[in-house]
Formats: C-alpha cells, sequence, structure tokens
C-alpha cells in the first residue's frame, strides 16, 4: 500500500485563514521583481544614489554592475530579487518610470530637433515661424548655417550628414530643451 503526502492546497486557506498565494504565483512576482531589479541596475549611479532602498539593495547592485561573469550577474540578479521582495518597490517602480519618462522626453526633443532642420534646409517660411517661437535665438548665425547647409545638400545631395547640416542641429537643439523644460517648470 502506498501512503500519499498530502499536499496544501493553495486555495484552501491556510492555518492563519488567509490563502497562500500558488508556486506560479509567487514564481511570477519573483520574475517581476527580478525584471524591476534588471531595471534598477539600468539607472546611471547617481540617481541610484538618491533613491531610498536599503544598503545592501544599492550594495547588491552596485556589485552587479561591476560583475563581468554571466552566471556571475546571473546569480546576482537572483540576489537582488531576493532582496527586492524584502524591500519597498512603489518608490523604485516611479523612479524607473521616471527615467523612463525622461528618455521618452529627451528622444522627443531630439526628433523635434531633427524636423526643424528639415523644414529650416526646405523651407524659407520655416525661418520666420522659428523666430517667432524662439526670439532669443541669433538669426544671423542660424541664417548662415541654413545657407551652408543647403549649399553641402546641393553638392553631395545623398549624404546628408555634411558639417553644416550637424551644426545646424546642434544649434537647434539647445533652443528645443529649454523650451521643454520651461513647459515642465510651468506644469
Amino acid at each position: 500500500m502506498q501512503h500519499r503526502v498530502h499536499e496544501p492546497d493553495p486555495l484552501d486557506p491556510d492555518d492563519n485563514g488567509e490563502q497562500t498565494p500558488s508556486k506560479t504565483q509567487r514564481k511570477k512576482a519573483s520574475h517581476e521583481l527580478q525584471s524591476l531589479g534588471e531595471a534598477l541596475a539600468e539607472m546611471p549611479d547617481d540617481r541610484l544614489e538618491r533613491l531610498e532602498i536599503s544598503e545592501s539593495l544599492r550594495d547588491a547592485v552596485l556589485q552587479y554592475k561591476r560583475t563581468r561573469s554571466h552566471e556571475g550577474r546571473r546569480r546576482q540578479m537572483q540576489y537582488i530579487g531576493k532582496l527586492m521582495r524584502q524591500a519597498e518597490v512603489e518608490p523604485i517602480r516611479e523612479a524607473i518610470a521616471a527615467l523612463q519618462l525622461g528618455h521618452a522626453k529627451d528622444t522627443l526633443a531630439l526628433h523635434r530637433a531633427e524636423q526643424w532642420r528639415t523644414e529650416l534646409i526646405a523651407d524659407d517660411d520655416a525661418v520666420t515661424r522659428w523666430t517667432a517661437e524662439h526670439p532669443d535665438c541669433d538669426v544671423q548665425q542660424l541664417r548662415s548655417l541654413i545657407r551652408a547647409a543647403r549649399k553641402d545638400a546641393a553638392a553631395i545631395p545623398e549624404q546628408r550628414s555634411g558639417r553644416a547640416y550637424r551644426e545646424l542641429f546642434q544649434f537647434i537643439k539647445p533652443f528645443l530643451v529649454e523650451a521643454d523644460a520651461d513647459a515642465d517648470a510651468d506644469e
């Protein structure tokens, strides 16, 4: 006669009257915390220092960044996941979301700068619109960069990355970043 060991049903209440999560639910939660730990490891060190996390978790993340071997990184990430189970995760999620939002805003500003550069090279009316939106801009330098970029484009049409083309982009970009910063300050 075989004896069966009775395994507790995860849906049955335990001794305290509460339901215990199933093994699948625990593993899913563990993987979520580990992926949150991976996002934490991608965070720049200065932001990591400002974050309200335990010293052991901060040290574990910094150790992960220093570790080079694949297996060592895997084990360290599992350790970070273990520490994350004891940590308050909401502030970490908020910090990661803010960092990702910042990256998205930076990318958007770069795309807007590229659009403006293309418009300024293609259309003289774009210069008027640009100066209306950015009155503190040095119009003479802007027109000079546009002329040089048009000259480069006429000489080598298939190559858009001439020196003047890049300089025009570098001239435009700070104005858009400043405008985004002003918009964020107003909100």
